[in-house]
């Protein structure tokens, strides 16, 4: 299936972005999964045209159905994956738990998820064996014992990056269901994680039940990708959480556009909206 615009998040940012490309005649889709924080406010009261307040998830829902009511394509989906490609005009491959979509140019827009396990150690060890990105970093481990914490879609997504790279892989659920997933060299552990341990670089980690399993490094993937995560994988600069953007919420990958929370900075509807409003303009002259 092939779009114009494929974007990822369906807050104000995300939503915005869409009602100007649809507007000028460009083929959208957006694409959502995780809950938005958004829906979690109670009332907001400091957002413009609404005298009495609105609540988060009813200006959320709201978004989406005008989104729908002008034409863009909205659909309920965990993007796991996005892929540079070369396609006549195509240049991003969006793979998601279900389907696998292209598009001329991608906008990010999930927020700014932070999907950190509360673990001893990863603090410590990040640039020491803690990585976020199994296609930055699994060359690093060739042959070695690494784990992916996480259980979910995005969890077997990294796993498959590294199933030709690593000797031997642990996926490590940290007390939540084990995924549907088999292959020679991969483990699945429930058992909780208690700390990861190490001197210069991670050796060990040391489970609730007071047994430990050696590991070489470790790839978080926890929940579901967040806009960092798929700015990283594709090579955008990415600061303290944030993706690096200019003016035009340009990325420094060609086509490739971030609005919103994921941005930094204040963290406010009428934020997100311009932002959106931006990428959304701008993403209109590339396609």
């Amino acid at each position: 299936m092939y779009y114009d615009i494929i974007i990822i998040g369906a807050g104000p940012a995300g939503i915005s972005a869409s009602l100007y490309a649809v507007r000028a005649n460009k083929k959208v889709l957006v694409l959502y999964d995780d809950k938005s924080s958004l829906e979690k406010t109670d009332k907001i009261e400091n957002y413009y045209g609404f005298e009495n307040g609105i609540s988060g998830k009813d200006l959320y829902k709201a978004g989406i159905k005008q989104a729908e009511n002008i034409g863009a394509y909205v659909k309920k989906e965990e993007v796991i994956k996005i892929e540079m490609i070369s396609e006549n005009d195509y240049n991003f491959l969006v793979n998601t738990s279900n389907n696998s979509y292209k598009s001329k140019v991608v906008i990010l827009s999930t927020g700014n998820k932070k999907n950190k396990p509360k673990i001893t150690g990863i603090d410590k060890f990040e640039g020491k064996g803690i990585s976020y990105c199994a296609i930055c970093d699994g060359f690093f481990y060739r042959n070695k014992d690494v784990a992916v914490i996480g259980s979910g879609n995005y969890a077997i997504s990294e796993t498959n990056d590294l199933i030709n790279i690593a000797k031997n892989i642990t996926i490590f659920t940290d007390g939540e269901e084990a995924p549907n997933f088999r292959a020679d060299n991969v483990k699945i552990e429930t058992r909780g994680i208690k700390e990861i341990i190490g001197n210069d670089k991670i050796e060990k980690v040391e489970l609730t039940d007071g047994t430990d399993i050696k590991v070489d490094g470790i790839f978080i993937a926890q929940g579901v990708a967040s806009s960092t995560d798929f700015a990283r994988k594709l090579g955008a600069l990415v600061k303290n959480d944030r993706i690096i953007v200019n003016d035009k919420m340009e990325t420094n990958i060609k086509n490739l556009y971030a609005c919103g929370d994921c941005t930094g900075g204040l963290f406010q509807v009428s934020k997100a909206v311009y932002e959106g409003t931006i990428a959304g303009l701008s993403a209109i002259r590339n396609c």
